[in-house]
């Protein structure tokens, strides 16, 4: 998807963001059980990056295990920074962030982070170079040894094995109630606007945007998880 196009989608969506996937809410409460063993090395007063915060539920776990932590929220949807600012206020943590509506390459220069989070984001970038990019961006923005956990759908899409995953995988976020033509849609929408590509594949992409060879430490239906180091 392009740069317009993906702020437009999460600019409609922000509002009721939370309702519309809280069938997903145990993955993600999953994901973030697992993220606080991968940062729990991190300094006492790190600062974090969060790319894609979207409405800020991973900073609002962290910040409450962690709080002496700072955080960098970037989306580009002005919509879900507004969200992600009103539950750091609600959550009393605001102070302890910076908001960005916008692209990570536009965001002002600052002190290195010590980790940052990077979550179902890349898969939106269709062209391999430019999603290498974004991790090189991050990278960038990270001190040497700073952590990376990243998620993204992937597969091989190739296998035979991939059309019952993915039945089944739309199933779950739809919760059962999916009939063929909504399947079909969805199906059109992944090939067209989604990036799935094979889990060593994506491993790959942030290895070479500057970081060691991601562990995959977490897999729920399509979704992957890793973690590396920037070199």
């Amino acid at each position: 998807m392009d740069k317009d196009s993906v702020r437009a989608l999460f600019d409609q969506q922000a509002a009721g963001y939370d309702q519309q996937w809280a069938r997903l809410a145990p993955i993600r409460d999953c994901l973030h059980l697992l993220v606080q063993s991968v940062f729990v090395q991190l300094p006492q007063d790190a600062r974090v990056l969060c790319v894609g915060a979207g409405t800020g539920t991973e900073i609002a776990c962290l910040a409450g295990i962690f709080p002496g932590w700072r955080f960098t929220a970037v989306d580009p949807s002005s919509a879900m920074i507004a969200v992600c600012r009103q539950r750091a206020q609600s959550g009393g943590y605001l102070e302890r962030c910076t908001f960005h509506a916008g692209f990570l390459d536009s965001l002002p220069e600052a002190a290195p982070h010590h980790g940052a989070t990077c979550f179902l984001v890349s898969q939106f970038i269709l062209e391999p170079e430019d999603r290498t990019g974004l991790f090189r961006a991050i990278a960038a923005r990270l001190q040497a040894g700073g952590v990376l956990a990243s998620t993204d759908l992937a597969a091989d899409t190739a296998s035979a094995s991939y059309e019952s995953l993915l039945g089944t995988w739309f199933r779950v976020m739809t919760a059962g109630g999916l009939d063929h033509e909504a399947m079909e849609r969805m199906r059109a929408a992944y090939a067209r606007d989604v990036a799935v590509l094979p889990p060593w594949r994506v491993a790959g992409l942030i290895e070479s945007a500057g970081f060691t060879p991601p562990v995959q430490f977490f897999q729920a239906g399509l979704i992957h998880g890793w973690f590396s180091t920037r070199r």
